[in-house]
């Protein structure tokens, strides 16, 4: 028996699960525009456990989203996930949360899948792959101009998803290119198959060095740090 517990909290969505061996056994989540995770998180996690009726103590490994997306949020989510295994002596799995977005995506056509979140000015975090969730170029940071992602073959659809998508729509809008707006958060939901795969092939991190994948150094003012 293997449950893993998962934590999202890469984005404005904050979202916990708990799976069986590859199979969702709860989900909690909710989207927050001030990014109150830090409020939710410690209560999601005690709801998917009575849902599902599991004790702590029965968790196998806790996989969390490790980046890119919301510094403040990222921090809470690990911090969160890191504390878990320490008390507990499980293993940590760290998920990219670019591909736990293109999750979403369910097609067998031959496609590009286009995960974005919104970065700074008309900068996104992306990454592609394709149908089969293949990564095709990893995580990178992309200053959205009419000739972003020109490398990328035209003969294929496009998917582009995401919050980050929203700041390509006037730039981009070729007949290849279609924005699939209801798909903007990450979920745990699908984050269960990445993270059940790396615990079957026991890719675990470094539970006590383990950081979030920020992409690009963050700055910060006297008041706050900023996203």
């Amino acid at each position: 028996m293997s449950i893993i517990l998962h934590i999202e909290t890469a984005t404005k969505n904050c979202s916990v699960a708990l799976s069986h061996s590859g199979k969702l056994l709860a989900l909690n989540e909710n989207y927050s525009e001030n990014y109150s995770h830090s409020e939710q998180l410690h209560g999601f996690i005690q709801k998917v456990l009575k849902k599902a009726d599991i004790k702590m103590s029965s968790i196998d490994a806790v996989a969390v989203s490790k980046g890119p997306g919301s510094f403040t949020g990222l921090r809470i989510g690990v911090a969160a996930a890191k504390g878990i295994c320490f008390a507990l002596d499980l293993p940590l799995i760290g998920i990219n949360s670019l591909q736990v977005l293109a999750g979403k995506v369910n097609l067998i056509e031959d496609i590009l899948i286009f995960p974005m979140f919104d970065a700074r000015r008309m900068e996104v975090y992306t990454m592609v792959l394709n149908e089969k969730k293949e990564v095709l170029k990893p995580t990178f940071a992309e200053i959205i101009t009419n000739n972003s992602f020109d490398s990328f073959p035209k003969d294929k659809k496009w998917i582009f998803m995401g919050e980050g998508a929203q700041k390509c729509k006037t730039l981009l809008n070729a007949p290849h290119i279609y924005y699939w707006d209801d798909l903007k958060f990450p979920s745990t939901k699908e984050m269960i198959p990445l993270a059940w795969e790396a615990f079957e092939e026991k890719k675990f991190e470094d539970v006590a060095y383990f950081e979030p994948f920020y992409l690009k150094e963050f700055f910060t003012n006297d008041k706050k740090i900023q996203d």
